[in-house]
């Protein structure tokens, strides 16, 4: 048996589910879109029971755009991707700043049901500008660079970088444009240089969402001007009383070192030394050219002294290819001698081992005589009147 209070509340329960509104499947929906200026927007709007009704969708001023596949209003820029009872999507190329806005997808059911859809436009920052590097920095002197872009929304942001790596330091300042939108982004950045950043690659980076994760970049090289420094290179390396000597004095520096002047310590440079351009030439060494050389080597911004102590060797006479060969045949021919040499002491060896090896002939025909008196007799006439034993050496 059932109780009477729970089973009125299952009727209670009952009864209000079925006062319930059901789900609106009237109700048009569309989704918001993000778009950058110059690129192509895409709206649509669905709806599953359309109750032989059309969609309809209408800009930020409330034109209407598109009433099913109809066009409604002149903009070349609008255009119909697909029109169905239950769909209605259409497209804004060439997207601007002032297409931002909220657009409307109604549906002329009773009551009218609408949707919206908001636009939102990127401004594209433009390629950044640099200025800092109209002229030449010398060393030890602090860069200033600048860098700027306008047209970004919201505000872009601005990374410098010394070849590959990152520049810390920036200070950056954001100014809205004239239109009211978009905005213009300065970054200053200041550090030290040195000889090393000499045709160093300073780049200015802008990100933004727009860009999808690229970025947009100027690069300049700066010019750094510092003083020279030289050292000396002796051509050839042990040079030889008699030898051809070059002393070439290698300079660095910017701008290039241009001015060379030799020296040597405590006397004058020798009269058969020769200066031609950063080089001193010895046609002739001579043992009294040895001593101290100086080699100075200027530019616009200062002179760097380099020393050379040249020590001339004795002559000396180098093995020529041809010496080498006769070298490596005499070397051939004292090995096939000492062969040689070898099988002559083992020859020898054999020979005198075998020195005593004989064989005794004795009387023919004894061995197969009767007695002794026919053994003598046959010896006798063997023998032909010579010793009784004769040896034969081989």
């Amino acid at each position: 048996m059932h109780h009477p209070v729970i089973l009125l509340l299952c009727l209670s329960s009952l009864a209000g589910a079925a006062n319930l509104p059901p789900e609106d499947l009237s109700q048009p929906v569309t989704a918001d879109v993000i778009v950058s200026t110059g690129g192509t927007a895409i709206l649509k709007c669905t709806v599953q029971e359309h109750q032989e009704s059309s969609l309809q969708w209408s800009n930020t001023a409330q034109q209407t755009l598109y009433f099913g596949e109809k066009r409604a209003l002149r903009d070349n820029r609008i255009q119909l991707v697909h029109s169905s009872p239950n769909e209605l999507t259409i497209s804004i190329s060439n997207v601007v700043l002032s297409d931002e806005g909220e657009y409307t997808c109604s549906i002329f059911t009773m009551p009218v049901r609408t949707a919206k859809a908001v636009v939102t436009v990127l401004g594209v920052p433009q390629k950044p500008q640099v200025f800092g590097f109209e002229s030449p920095l010398k060393e030890n002197d602090k860069a200033k660079l600048r860098c700027t872009t306008s047209g970004s929304k919201p505000a872009a942001n601005i990374k410098w970088y010394k070849g590959p790596e990152e520049l810390d330091g920036a200070q950056t300042s954001v100014v809205e444009d004239g239109n009211g939108k978009t905005f213009t982004v300065v970054s200053f950045i200041e550090f030290d240089v040195t000889k090393e950043d000499d045709e160093a690659e300073i780049t200015c980076a802008v990100g933004h969402e727009s860009l999808h994760d690229s970025a947009k970049s100027s690069s300049h090289k700066i010019q750094v001007l510092y003083k020279p420094t030289a050292k000396i290179e002796s051509r050839p390396n042990m040079p030889r009383e008699g030898d051809k000597l070059r002393l070439q004095c290698d300079a660095y520096g910017n701008p290039v070192p241009d001015n060379y002047v030799w020296e040597r310590e405590n006397s004058e440079l020798p009269l058969l030394a020769n200066i031609e351009g950063n080089s001193l030439v010895f046609l002739n060494l001579n043992k009294s050219d040895s001593g101290t050389y100086t080699c100075k080597a200027s530019n616009t911004l200062g002179t760097f002294i380099t020393h050379y102590k040249l020590d001339v060797n004795d002559p000396s006479p180098i093995p020529s290819t041809s010496s080498i060969d006769h070298a490596v045949i005499g070397g051939v021919v004292a090995v096939i001698a000492f062969l040689l040499f070898c099988l002559l002491i083992v020859l020898g060896r054999y020979l005198i081992r075998h020195k005593g090896t004989y064989l005794t002939h004795e009387a023919k025909g004894s061995d197969d005589a009767p007695d002794a008196d026919t053994a003598i007799i046959n010896a006798e006439g063997g023998q032909g009147g010579s010793d009784d034993k004769k040896e034969y050496f081989i």
